[in-house]
C-alpha cells in the first residue's frame, strides 16, 4: 500500500514484508541495517561486558555484540523501505520549506538517505542525540550532493523523523 506512511509490502497473511532479496523474492532484512544494527549497540554493548574480564573478554564480547546487534538491526531494517521512502522523498522534497529555489532532487536525496540509514545505526537515540556524530560524517555521505550539514541536517530530520513515526506506528500496542 502506498500512503503518507512507509510503502509497504504485504503478503496474503497480511505481515509486513517492506524488503525483499533481488534475486529469491524472499522477505529479508536490508542489509545496511543488518550492518548498522550490529555497529549500533551490540558492538559496543559487547565489548563493555567483556572488559570485566580484561582484553579477551573485550574482543569476545565485542564479537558477540556484533552477533546480537545485527539481529537487531535487521528487525528495524525490515520495516524500512529505502527505495519506497527515496521514491516518497523525490516526489515531495520540492514542498519542504528548507528546499531552496532551483534546487534539485539531486541536492537533498543524499541527505534524505542518510537519514533514513542513519536511523538503524542509532537506534534508541533521538536526531538531537545523534547530530553531532551525524554531522561528522556528512561529508562522507553526501556523495554528489553539495549541500553543507547546515543546510543538508533538514532533510536528514525529516526522513529519520518518517521512518521513526512509522516504526513506532507498526510496532504493537
Amino acid at each position: 500500500m502506498t500512503t503518507d506512511n512507509l510503502v509497504l509490502d504485504r503478503n496474503h497473511d497480511g505481515e509486513t514484508n517492506a524488503n525483499r532479496d533481488p534475486l529469491s523474492g524472499a522477505p529479508g532484512a536490508h542489509p545496511v541495517g543488518t550492518g548498522l544494527g550490529a555497529a549500533a549497540g551490540g558492538i559496543a554493548a559487547g565489548a563493555v561486558a567483556g572488559s570485566v574480564v580484561g582484553p579477551l573478554g573485550t574482543l569476545v564480547g565485542a564479537v558477540a555484540g556484533a552477533v546480537i546487534g545485527g539481529l537487531a538491526g535487521k528487525g528495524i531494517a525490515e520495516l524500512i523501505d529505502p527505495t519506497a521512502e527515496e521514491a516518497y522523498w523525490r516526489e515531495n522534497y520540492s514542498r519542504q520549506s528548507y528546499v531552496g529555489s532551483g534546487a534539485t532532487f539531486d541536492d537533498y536525496g543524499p541527505a534524505y538517505r542518510y537519514g533514513v540509514d542513519s536511523y538503524g545505526r542509532f537506534e534508541g537515540r533521538t536526531f538531537d542525540e545523534a547530530e553531532p556524530q551525524l554531522m561528522l560524517d556528512w561529508p562522507n555521505a553526501r556523495g554528489s550532493s553539495n549541500l553543507t550539514w547546515d543546510h543538508a541536517r533538514h532533510a536528514t530530520r525529516d526522513s529519520w523523523q518518517r521512518v521513526n513515526e512509522s516504526i513506532v506506528r507498526s510496532l504493537p500496542r
